[in-house]
């Protein structure tokens, strides 16, 4: 159970972090914090902490998804929209695929595992979550696009891989073969019917943002295009995540082209700024707490070789993708495509998806959950610690 002594508890933990985050540059705070979770779960006090993938997903993500949306420009879309539509959608189709290939081969080695289950845990695998590193892209980065087509890219491609993650999970608990095309017409239902309630929703309610002036009241309708959008679309039977995607930027691309309300973006900022840390708080210390049961039977020495193999798929997918046209490939050369692949980090979307997955009433998903959970723990630490050194190297090259 969350009790109010324990969120306080974890928020002051929080505060502390993000503290410590405005005097030291380049700091990996989501993996600190991460750490410190691990840490706690050892403590009697923190060992009955519960997180359901319901929380996760219901709670963080639509507030997570909104603030990094609304913040987006809409020109840094425009312009990388479609090195931003083909990761997300065919590139993270073909990442999974490939992924499931070397997972079954290199899994069958040391446990029996079908090939359905070794998609669903590489459908596990592709989403990005590269809230640790952003910020330090921007920052660091030889090229500002670098961190625009990653911060893009991880928004969209949460929705696909929820599509992956629900199609091949439903296969595998009923015991049925894959089928190309049943996925492909759920990922066009589910994704293009979020997408478009998202925007349909983010225009309605950016208009009536207009019908007062009373920031805190505006405010108060930022949050319902959040957690509404996502709502409404999940119980329609659309993608949440992408409808509240498409809402925030239908309210960003509302700033860009109306200066009617310029404090009601100020006072925006001024709220999500305080949620944002407070949920990225609660969130990787929860992750850290509940980590340690599913790490204990964890398949370390196969997860590193799955973690390695993560990285050079990513890589072959991001710049085989730019090689297909021409000026994709001025925009993103070989260097920037790794750079790109190494920002993929595993985060919270792969910890729902395994949640969601541990909560299956199945026998055979506690191998599936003891091979993945230690790469997103893996990829969380090293990627997250590594990009600071690795874009201020491609930096001076």
């Amino acid at each position: 159970m969350l009790s109010t002594a324990l969120i306080v508890i974890l928020l002051s933990i929080g505060y502390i972090i993000f503290t410590i985050d405005k005097k030291q540059e380049n700091f990996p705070v989501p993996v600190v914090l991460l750490l410190i979770g691990i840490a706690l779960s050892f403590i009697p006090y923190f060992s009955d902490v519960q997180v359901t993938g319901d929380i996760i997903y219901n709670i963080f993500l639509p507030g997570l998804l909104f603030t990094s949306a609304y913040r987006f420009s809409t020109k840094a879309l425009r312009k990388n929209a479609g090195i931003i539509g083909a990761l997300s959608t065919i590139g993270i189709i073909l990442t999974a695929g490939l992924m499931g290939v070397v997972i079954y081969y290199v899994g069958g080695l040391f446990f029996s595992i079908s090939f359905i289950g070794a998609l669903l845990v590489a459908s596990i695998l592709t989403p990005t979550d590269p809230v640790s590193v952003i910020a330090i892209l921007k920052k660091a980065a030889p090229d500002k696009t670098i961190a625009d087509i990653v911060d893009g890219e991880s928004m969209i491609n949460d929705g696909t891989s929820i599509v992956l993650f629900s199609v091949i999970s439903g296969m595998y608990i009923n015991h049925q073969s894959f089928n190309i095309w049943s996925f492909l017409g759920e990922f066009s239902y589910v994704s293009i019917g979020g997408a478009g309630l998202g925007v349909v929703v983010g225009w309605l309610l950016s208009k009536a943002v207009h019908y007062t002036h009373h920031r805190d009241y505006q405010v108060m309708l930022s949050i319902i295009i959040a957690y509404g959008s996502f709502q409404l679309a999940e119980n329609l039977g659309f993608s949440g995540v992408l409808a509240t995607v498409a809402a925030g930027i239908m309210l960003s691309w509302e700033f860009t082209h109306t200066n009617k309300e310029d404090h009601y973006s100020e006072a925006l900022s001024g709220f999500w700024d305080v949620v944002e840390p407070t949920l990225l708080s609660l969130l990787f210390l929860l992750i850290g707490i509940v980590a340690t049961d599913y790490l204990t039977s964890a398949h370390w020495g196969l997860a590193v070789v799955i973690f390695i193999a993560t990285i050079v798929i990513r890589f072959l997918v991001v710049s085989g993708t730019m090689q297909f046209f021409s000026g994709w490939r001025k925009v993103v050369n070989w260097k920037k495509a790794f750079l790109i692949s190494w920002s993929g980090i595993r985060g919270s979307m792969s910890v729902f998806l395994l949640l969601s997955l541990s909560a299956m009433n199945d026998s055979n998903v506690d191998n599936l959950i003891s091979l993945a959970f230690p790469v997103v723990i893996i990829s969380l630490v090293v990627q997250s610690i590594g990009i600071y050194p690795l874009s201020k190297w491609m930096g001076d090259k």
